[in-house]
Parts: structure tokens; C-alpha cells; sequence
């Protein structure tokens, strides 16, 4: 039987549960509890990019993965409903062992739960962080059940809305824009199934990825999505709709004594990229071989979470709002630029690589070290 747990866990989504399973697997006893009652049904996040099929391998959770994902082979982009160029993905190319994938996060989440139940672990639903202290040698957790746990090692995964960074008085610096953006999942007609599509317009981009099947995923802000369907495309159900807003935003500090933060709670972006799940889950790899040396008695190795990802984290937020604030640019000039320079880059198979491997999470390395 495990011990006493070593690590708690706040928040069961993707990023906590990947931590679970890299600690669990490493011998490493956690607790890991979530305030919603039940496993999110919608899903925000669906690439599952190649950096965290990588780190997923050894767990069985990427084949898994793979078996019942849609891949995607090209990005397609148009200009006010003129097409401007055709991106074909060259995966040998890229030097990858997977290519990107498209799976829904709640089927990514459920994977994750599944192999961790498979060890002896079950999220904790309905039990959230209330509040923490901490001292030299421990945390102290409050739970909303109003019980409380010491810990050597609490993992703050609690979301945007952090109750752990905000019980560590930690700022969340960045931007929010102001205008509405649209999100809808629904059947269609008219998109090829594994590809990617946006039309730079007038109001903004009109983004649509493959989803399962027919369903597809559109995003974008202004008018209605379903009232400017390109032409030849037609609609059927619609399974889900929302509005969003888009914050870019990077936690001042990753570590705080042995209160750690990892995934929304400690970086957020624009879903331009598919980096944010990704980067959580990059987030829970090191966090994992960090926590685990730390509690064998390197008690250096907690900082060097911090050290590790602060860095990279704040570099991806920054580049991810470039690319958006290019993308969402409608002036004029920006307009011309895009209309004379994509057709060119689009032959440029060194410049298509770079851009690539950006979203792909392949633009810097995970080290644990």
C-alpha cells in the first residue's frame, strides 16, 4: 500500500492529472482533487501536439491517444474568401515521431484518468483548495470540506482562476481584449476532414478545425459564425456553442516555497497555437522529475521548477500573442501585407517549418535539468 500522499494536486484537468500519472509512476504518493462534481463534458483545448505525444509515450496514454484521433495534413488560408495558400504539413521533415493530433480535451482528460486509475488513483470530486499556508517544512491545505491536509508539496493545477495563487498574493500580469470571440462545434459540409482552415476577413479571422468526423470547430469574433459559412459549406446540428474573451497572461513566479503552479493557473493565452493544454501537460513533466528529487532530498530541485519553465512559459505566451495580435490585425496595411507575402511564404518550406514548429510545441526543448 502507498503512504501518505507527498504531493497533493489541486485540480483535475489535464495538467493535474498528467502530474499524477508522471508522479505516480515515478513512486511518488499524490492526492489529486477537483471542485467540479464531475469531468468537463465540453472541451477547450483539441490539438495534442507532437511534444506531448512525446512525453505521454512511456505512460500507453499516446497510443491511446492516437488510435482514436483525427490527424491533421494541411492548413489551408484565404484572404477574404480568396485563397491565399496551401500548407502541406511535412512531418519527416520536422524530425518528429508524432504528428499532431486532434482529439477532444474531455477524450484526452479521460484517457489520462484512465491510466491513472489503472495505478490506484482516482481524482477527488467535489473537493477543492480553500486556502493554504505554509512553512519551512510543510503546507498546510484547507479543503472546501472543510478538513485540512499537511503536505511536503502542494501542485497548483486550479485554473485560471487559481485559489492557491491567489492565497500566495501572486500577480497575474498581461492583457485582455475587449471584443467577444465565437466558439461553436458543429456538423458540416463542404471542409476536408483533416484540415486546417482560416479566412482572414475584414472583421477578423474565421478559423475552422477538424473535430471528429463531420463535426468541425469554428472560431472567430464579429457576426454570427453560421451566417458566413464559405461558399459551398452548409451546416447541420450545431453541439455546442460559447463566447470567449482572449487574456495573455504569465504568473510572476512558478514556485513559491513548496507551493508550485502549473497549466491556466500559472499562464494563459489566446487558443491560436493549441498551446495551452500542451503546455500544461510540459508543465506537470517537469514539475514531476523536479518534485520527485526534491522529496529524495535534493531541496534544491523545487526551485528549479520554477527556473525551468517561468522562462519558457513566458516566452510562449509572448510569442502566442504576436502571432494572434498579426492574425486578428485588420487594418489596411496588415491586410496588404498578408495578401502579398503568404503566397510567398507559403514556398518557403524552411519559414512554413519554422511557424510549425511553433504551434507544434517544437520551438524550444523540455529539459528536467
Amino acid at each position: 500500500m502507498p503512504g501518505p500522499p507527498q504531493v497533493l494536486i489541486a485540480g483535475a484537468g489535464p495538467t493535474g492529472l498528467a502530474a499524477a500519472l508522471f508522479l505516480t509512476r515515478r513512486g511518488v504518493p499524490v492526492r489529486i482533487v477537483d471542485i467540479a462534481a464531475e469531468p468537463g463534458r465540453t472541451s477547450k483545448a483539441l490539438g495534442v501536439n507532437p511534444r506531448t505525444l512525446d512525453l505521454l509515450e512511456d505512460t500507453g496514454v499516446t497510443a491511446r491517444i492516437e488510435a482514436e484521433a483525427q490527424g491533421v495534413r494541411a492548413l489551408r488560408i484565404h484572404r477574404r474568401g480568396r485563397a491565399l495558400a496551401s500548407l502541406t504539413i511535412d512531418w519527416a521533415a520536422l524530425g518528429v515521431d508524432h504528428r499532431m493530433v486532434i482529439l477532444p480535451q474531455a477524450r484526452t482528460e479521460a484517457l489520462l484518468a484512465g491510466a491513472l486509475a489503472a495505478l490506484g488513483v482516482t481524482p477527488e470530486r467535489g473537493l477543492g483548495l480553500a486556502g493554504l499556508t505554509q512553512s519551512a517544512d510543510s503546507v498546510t491545505a484547507r479543503l472546501t470540506d472543510g478538513s485540512t491536509l499537511e503536505i511536503p508539496v502542494l501542485l497548483a493545477a486550479d485554473g485560471a482562476h487559481s485559489t492557491a495563487r491567489k492565497a500566495l498574493g501572486l500577480d497575474f500580469p498581461g492583457d485582455a481584449w475587449e471584443e467577444p470571440w465565437r466558439l461553436m462545434d458543429v456538423d458540416l459540409t463542404g471542409p476536408a476532414a483533416d484540415e486546417a482552415w482560416i479566412d482572414l476577413r475584414a472583421a477578423g479571422p474565421f478559423v475552422c478545425l477538424p473535430f471528429s468526423g463531420r463535426t468541425f470547430r469554428l472560431i472567430g469574433p464579429g457576426p454570427p459564425l453560421l451566417d458566413s459559412l464559405p461558399a459551398g459549406w452548409s451546416a447541420g446540428t450545431v453541439h455546442w456553442s460559447s463566447n470567449f474573451r482572449i487574456s495573455h497572461r504569465m504568473v510572476e513566479a512558478m514556485t513559491v516555497g513548496r507551493v508550485c503552479l502549473a497549466g491556466d493557473a500559472a499562464h494563459i493565452h489566446s487558443p491560436f497555437g493549441a498551446r495551452g493544454m500542451n503546455l500544461g501537460i510540459e508543465d506537470a513533466y517537469v514539475f514531476a522529475a523536479c518534485a520527485a528529487d526534491f522529496l529524495d532530498g535534493d531541496r534544491a530541485r523545487l526551485y528549479d521548477y520554477g527556473r525551468l519553465r517561468q522562462a519558457v512559459d513566458g516566452a510562449v505566451v509572448d510569442r502566442v500573442r504576436a502571432v494572434t495580435s498579426a492574425i486578428r490585425d485588420t487594418s489596411r496595411r496588415s491586410d496588404l501585407l498578408r495578401r502579398l507575402a503568404l503566397p510567398l511564404i507559403a514556398r518557403l518550406p524552411f519559414v512554413i517549418n519554422r511557424l510549425i514548429k511553433v504551434g507544434m510545441g517544437l520551438d524550444h526543448p523540455v529539459t528536467v535539468r
